[in-house]
Protein backbone atom coordinates (compact mmCIF):
# COMPACT_ATOMS: atom_id res chain seq x y z
CA UNK A 1 0.00 0.00 0.00
CA UNK A 2 3.05 2.53 -0.88
CA UNK A 3 2.83 6.07 -2.03
CA UNK A 4 5.02 7.62 -4.42
CA UNK A 5 5.00 11.04 -5.10
CA UNK A 6 7.12 13.01 -7.46
CA UNK A 7 6.48 16.37 -9.28
CA UNK A 8 7.27 17.38 -12.67
CA UNK A 9 9.89 19.93 -12.45
CA UNK A 10 12.76 21.03 -10.19
CA UNK A 11 10.89 23.63 -8.60
CA UNK A 12 7.48 22.09 -8.08
CA UNK A 13 9.93 19.31 -6.01
CA UNK A 14 10.86 22.21 -3.68
CA UNK A 15 7.57 23.29 -3.38
CA UNK A 16 6.41 19.75 -2.45
CA UNK A 17 8.09 20.26 1.24
CA UNK A 18 8.60 17.26 3.10
CA UNK A 19 6.48 14.41 1.61
CA UNK A 20 4.90 13.49 4.15
CA UNK A 21 3.43 16.16 4.93
CA UNK A 22 2.05 16.88 1.36
CA UNK A 23 -1.19 17.16 0.91
CA UNK A 24 -1.39 14.53 -2.19
CA UNK A 25 0.42 12.41 -0.13
CA UNK A 26 -2.06 12.57 2.62
CA UNK A 27 -5.03 12.24 0.69
CA UNK A 28 -3.82 9.04 -0.67
CA UNK A 29 -2.83 7.13 2.30
CA UNK A 30 -5.91 7.90 3.78
CA UNK A 31 -7.89 6.68 0.83
CA UNK A 32 -6.04 3.62 0.44
CA UNK A 33 -6.08 3.03 4.88
CA UNK A 34 -9.95 4.07 4.69
CA UNK A 35 -11.25 1.58 1.38
CA UNK A 36 -8.79 -1.30 2.06
CA UNK A 37 -7.54 -1.05 -1.53
CA UNK A 38 -4.38 -3.40 -1.38
CA UNK A 39 -2.48 -1.59 -4.11
CA UNK A 40 -0.38 1.13 -3.97
CA UNK A 41 -0.40 4.19 -5.88
CA UNK A 42 2.17 6.60 -8.16
CA UNK A 43 1.16 10.15 -8.47
CA UNK A 44 3.11 12.77 -10.44
CA UNK A 45 2.35 16.29 -9.26
CA UNK A 46 2.79 19.24 -11.36
CA UNK A 47 2.01 22.58 -9.29
CA UNK A 48 1.01 25.92 -11.20
CA UNK A 49 -0.82 27.89 -8.33
CA UNK A 50 1.90 29.24 -5.82
CA UNK A 51 2.81 27.78 -3.19
CA UNK A 52 1.73 29.53 0.29
CA UNK A 53 -0.02 31.96 -1.31
CA UNK A 54 -3.70 31.38 0.39
CA UNK A 55 -4.84 30.34 -2.99
CA UNK A 56 -5.80 27.09 -2.59
CA UNK A 57 -3.36 24.84 -4.41
CA UNK A 58 -2.75 22.24 -1.50
CA UNK A 59 -6.04 21.61 -0.77
CA UNK A 60 -7.49 21.65 -4.83
CA UNK A 61 -4.61 19.08 -5.04
CA UNK A 62 -5.91 16.66 -2.30
CA UNK A 63 -9.61 17.06 -3.48
CA UNK A 64 -8.00 15.81 -6.75
CA UNK A 65 -6.42 13.04 -5.47
CA UNK A 66 -9.55 11.80 -3.49
CA UNK A 67 -11.49 11.94 -6.64
CA UNK A 68 -9.32 10.13 -8.83
CA UNK A 69 -8.48 7.79 -6.66
CA UNK A 70 -12.27 6.82 -5.97
CA UNK A 71 -13.09 7.18 -10.01
CA UNK A 72 -10.48 4.62 -10.38
CA UNK A 73 -11.82 2.48 -7.81
CA UNK A 74 -15.40 2.61 -9.30
CA UNK A 75 -16.63 5.29 -6.58
CA UNK A 76 -16.01 3.26 -3.49
CA UNK A 77 -16.71 6.26 -1.12
CA UNK A 78 -19.53 8.04 -3.53
CA UNK A 79 -19.73 11.71 -3.08
CA UNK A 80 -20.24 11.78 0.93
CA UNK A 81 -17.62 9.67 1.73
CA UNK A 82 -15.10 11.51 -0.23
CA UNK A 83 -16.60 14.89 1.86
CA UNK A 84 -15.78 12.74 4.52
CA UNK A 85 -12.45 12.07 4.13
CA UNK A 86 -11.74 15.19 2.53
CA UNK A 87 -12.88 17.31 5.84
CA UNK A 88 -10.17 15.43 7.44
CA UNK A 89 -7.43 16.54 5.86
CA UNK A 90 -8.66 20.57 5.63
CA UNK A 91 -10.97 22.77 6.12
CA UNK A 92 -11.06 23.90 2.56
CA UNK A 93 -10.98 20.38 0.75
CA UNK A 94 -14.56 19.61 0.61
CA UNK A 95 -15.30 23.12 -1.27
CA UNK A 96 -13.12 21.59 -4.04
CA UNK A 97 -14.51 18.17 -3.45
CA UNK A 98 -18.16 19.88 -4.10
CA UNK A 99 -17.56 21.00 -8.13
CA UNK A 100 -19.23 24.49 -7.76
CA UNK A 101 -17.27 27.27 -7.79
CA UNK A 102 -19.53 29.26 -5.06
CA UNK A 103 -20.53 27.37 -1.70
CA UNK A 104 -21.70 28.49 1.61
CA UNK A 105 -20.02 26.97 4.12
CA UNK A 106 -20.27 27.05 8.11
CA UNK A 107 -18.50 24.90 10.66
CA UNK A 108 -15.06 24.04 10.03
CA UNK A 109 -16.06 23.92 6.25
CA UNK A 110 -17.59 20.28 6.10
CA UNK A 111 -21.02 21.57 6.08
CA UNK A 112 -21.44 23.08 2.46
CA UNK A 113 -24.69 24.46 0.65
CA UNK A 114 -23.36 25.22 -3.33
CA UNK A 115 -24.98 28.23 -4.54
CA UNK A 116 -25.89 29.37 -8.27
CA UNK A 117 -22.67 30.62 -9.79
CA UNK A 118 -21.75 34.54 -10.29
CA UNK A 119 -21.55 35.97 -13.21
CA UNK A 120 -17.97 36.04 -14.85
CA UNK A 121 -15.37 38.67 -13.79
CA UNK A 122 -11.71 39.61 -13.86
CA UNK A 123 -9.35 39.23 -11.27
CA UNK A 124 -5.94 40.37 -10.49
CA UNK A 125 -4.22 38.65 -8.09
CA UNK A 126 -1.06 40.54 -6.46
CA UNK A 127 1.68 37.68 -4.86
CA UNK A 128 4.03 39.38 -2.66
CA UNK A 129 7.67 37.84 -2.61
CA UNK A 130 7.09 37.37 1.69
CA UNK A 131 4.85 34.42 2.52
CA UNK A 132 2.59 34.30 6.10
CA UNK A 133 2.36 31.29 8.07
CA UNK A 134 -0.83 29.81 7.72
CA UNK A 135 0.08 28.58 11.55
CA UNK A 136 1.66 32.19 12.34
CA UNK A 137 -1.93 34.04 10.66
CA UNK A 138 -4.28 31.22 13.04
CA UNK A 139 -2.26 32.07 16.02
CA UNK A 140 -2.02 35.73 15.61
CA UNK A 141 -6.15 35.87 15.16
CA UNK A 142 -6.44 33.57 18.28
CA UNK A 143 -4.84 36.31 20.39
CA UNK A 144 -6.48 38.99 19.25
CA UNK A 145 -9.78 37.40 19.77
CA UNK A 146 -8.96 35.91 23.32
CA UNK A 147 -8.19 40.35 24.21
CA UNK A 148 -11.52 41.07 23.08
CA UNK A 149 -14.66 41.31 25.18
CA UNK A 150 -16.58 40.69 21.63
CA UNK A 151 -16.09 39.55 17.87
CA UNK A 152 -17.15 40.86 14.72
CA UNK A 153 -20.66 42.12 14.29
CA UNK A 154 -22.02 39.45 12.47
CA UNK A 155 -23.23 39.83 9.25
CA UNK A 156 -26.71 37.90 7.95
CA UNK A 157 -26.34 35.91 5.10
CA UNK A 158 -29.75 35.30 2.89
CA UNK A 159 -28.35 32.46 0.10
CA UNK A 160 -30.48 34.03 -2.17
CA UNK A 161 -28.79 37.33 -2.57
CA UNK A 162 -25.25 35.47 -2.71
CA UNK A 163 -25.90 35.35 -6.35
CA UNK A 164 -25.28 39.33 -6.50
CA UNK A 165 -21.53 40.51 -6.97
CA UNK A 166 -22.49 44.07 -5.24
CA UNK A 167 -24.30 42.49 -2.15
CA UNK A 168 -21.74 40.24 -1.67
CA UNK A 169 -19.16 43.29 -1.84
CA UNK A 170 -20.76 45.14 0.95
CA UNK A 171 -20.74 42.03 3.04
CA UNK A 172 -17.37 40.33 2.43
CA UNK A 173 -14.62 40.96 4.99
CA UNK A 174 -11.68 38.56 6.08
CA UNK A 175 -10.71 38.75 10.16
CA UNK A 176 -6.98 37.52 9.24
CA UNK A 177 -6.36 41.11 7.55
CA UNK A 178 -6.00 42.92 11.07
CA UNK A 179 -3.05 40.53 12.32
CA UNK A 180 -1.59 39.73 8.86
CA UNK A 181 -1.24 43.76 7.22
CA UNK A 182 -0.48 44.62 11.01
CA UNK A 183 2.60 42.55 10.30
CA UNK A 184 3.25 42.55 6.76
CA UNK A 185 2.34 46.80 5.86
CA UNK A 186 2.33 46.18 1.99
CA UNK A 187 -0.01 43.75 1.94
CA UNK A 188 -2.31 46.55 3.05
CA UNK A 189 -0.88 48.89 0.42
CA UNK A 190 -1.64 46.20 -2.21
CA UNK A 191 -5.20 46.35 -1.46
CA UNK A 192 -5.73 50.08 -1.22
CA UNK A 193 -3.99 49.90 -4.68
CA UNK A 194 -6.60 47.67 -5.85
CA UNK A 195 -9.58 49.89 -4.32
CA UNK A 196 -7.77 53.32 -5.73
CA UNK A 197 -8.03 51.58 -8.94
CA UNK A 198 -11.93 50.76 -9.05
CA UNK A 199 -12.27 47.06 -7.91
CA UNK A 200 -15.32 46.19 -6.61
CA UNK A 201 -14.13 43.98 -4.01
CA UNK A 202 -10.33 43.26 -2.92
CA UNK A 203 -9.39 41.32 -0.16
CA UNK A 204 -6.53 39.62 1.55
CA UNK A 205 -7.01 35.83 0.18
CA UNK A 206 -7.63 33.66 3.61
CA UNK A 207 -4.37 34.03 5.69
CA UNK A 208 -2.80 35.62 3.01
CA UNK A 209 -0.08 35.71 1.63
CA UNK A 210 -2.01 36.86 -2.09
CA UNK A 211 -4.39 39.82 -2.47
CA UNK A 212 -7.36 39.52 -4.75
CA UNK A 213 -9.09 42.43 -6.74
CA UNK A 214 -12.43 41.93 -8.98
CA UNK A 215 -13.32 43.69 -11.57
CA UNK A 216 -15.96 45.13 -13.14
CA UNK A 217 -14.49 45.29 -16.38
CA UNK A 218 -11.42 44.95 -18.48
CA UNK A 219 -10.02 48.56 -18.59
CA UNK A 220 -10.35 49.12 -15.03
CA UNK A 221 -7.85 45.65 -14.36
CA UNK A 222 -5.71 46.84 -17.09
CA UNK A 223 -4.86 50.35 -15.19
CA UNK A 224 -4.85 47.96 -11.90
CA UNK A 225 -2.00 46.01 -13.51
CA UNK A 226 -0.19 49.11 -14.88
CA UNK A 227 -0.67 50.12 -11.37
CA UNK A 228 0.53 47.41 -9.80
CA UNK A 229 3.67 46.87 -11.79
CA UNK A 230 4.60 50.33 -11.64
CA UNK A 231 5.17 49.70 -7.64
CA UNK A 232 6.88 46.53 -8.08
CA UNK A 233 4.38 43.80 -7.60
CA UNK A 234 4.11 40.73 -9.18
CA UNK A 235 1.13 40.25 -10.73
CA UNK A 236 -1.25 37.37 -12.36
CA UNK A 237 -4.64 38.10 -14.51
CA UNK A 238 -7.59 35.17 -14.20
CA UNK A 239 -11.06 35.65 -13.85
CA UNK A 240 -13.18 33.62 -11.74
CA UNK A 241 -15.22 30.37 -12.60
CA UNK A 242 -18.76 30.15 -14.14
CA UNK A 243 -20.08 26.69 -15.15
CA UNK A 244 -23.36 25.82 -16.03
CA UNK A 245 -24.79 24.87 -12.76
CA UNK A 246 -23.19 23.52 -9.44
CA UNK A 247 -24.08 19.64 -9.03
CA UNK A 248 -25.41 18.31 -5.71
CA UNK A 249 -23.23 18.86 -2.80
CA UNK A 250 -23.63 15.82 -0.36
Amino acid sequence: MDVVLAATTPDASAALGPVPDNLVYRAARLYLEETGVGEGVRIRLTKRIPVGAGLGGGSSDAAATLLALDRLHRDRLGNAGRLRLGARLGSDVPFFLCGSPLALAWGRGGRLLTLEPLPPHPVLLLLPEERMSTAEAYAAVDRRRAGQEAGPEPSVLRPGRLGDWEHIARHARNDFEAVVFERHPHLAEAKRLLQREGALLALLTGSGSTVFGIFRDQGKLHRAVAAAETAGLHTIVTRTVCPPSPPPCG
